[in-house]
């Protein structure tokens, strides 16, 4: 068990302020998913950059740089490759058409037969996880039809996520769950694997943001 969160700024009138607040926020809320590991992913200066240490997220201070429009984060609880070595750890690098980071919550069993059926090289990194992004980068590509082959071939439990270096965030809906809030006057997405972690973080900011649209997203549904 492992928690995705993150957030999506679309038009770029909330402040660096609040979202610093809601990454922080957020992250320390999915500890109960997770106190192993805990990451984010944004884009700064066009490039994917990743942050991630083997802490729960409430021992590490997350500070995206101001005018960043998307964090996607990750807290862990390890299953498969141990999170002292940090490249085990959540979020993941992947290289298609597009940079991208990539995080996962569930778990993978098919991920070393994958590995020799699609001759893929072995890599330092241990976590299942990567798998999926190996499959990516064989597709070189980063779009709907790319994820949705990549989903079609694992076998587990799976919630992705994937952020690539124009700020695209995509959500996979596996069976693993999946929340996403929406204000469109504010032009933002705030999303957490489960709405307990959203209302906790949204209590803890001590800021009103109004009533927002709860995004339905179905097992078997890819957004963008």
């Amino acid at each position: 068990m492992c928690a995705l969160f993150g957030w999506l700024d679309y038009k770029g009138v909330v402040s660096d302020r609040l979202l610093k607040k809601l990454t922080q926020a957020l992250a320390n809320a999915a500890e109960e998913r997770g106190t192993d590991a805990s990451g984010i992913a944004y884009v700064k200066g066009g490039k994917v950059t990743i942050f991630k240490r083997p802490k729960p997220a409430h021992k590490i201070r997350f500070n995206a740089p101001n005018g960043t429009r998307a964090v996607m984060g990750h807290t862990r609880m390890t299953t498969q490759g141990n999170e002292k070595f940090n490249y085990n750890n959540h979020p993941f690098y992947g290289h298609a058409d597009v940079n991208f980071a990539f995080a996962h919550n569930g778990v993978l069993y098919n991920d070393k037969e994958l590995r020799v059926e699609k001759h893929l090289p072995n890599t330092q990194i241990e976590t299942d996880s990567y798998i999926a992004v190996q499959l990516l980068e064989q597709q070189d590509k980063l779009d709907f039809d790319a994820l949705k082959s990549m989903a079609e071939l694992v076998q587990g439990s799976f919630c992705f996520t994937a952020l690539d270096e124009n700020n695209t965030l995509y959500i996979v809906k596996g069976s693993n769950p999946m929340c996403i809030y929406h204000w469109k006057e504010r032009g933002l997405y705030l999303y957490a694997s489960t709405e307990e972690i959203l209302q906790s973080a949204l209590k803890k900011i001590s800021v009103k943001l109004g009533k927002a649209e709860k995004i339905p997203i179905e097992s078997g549904e890819i957004l963008r």
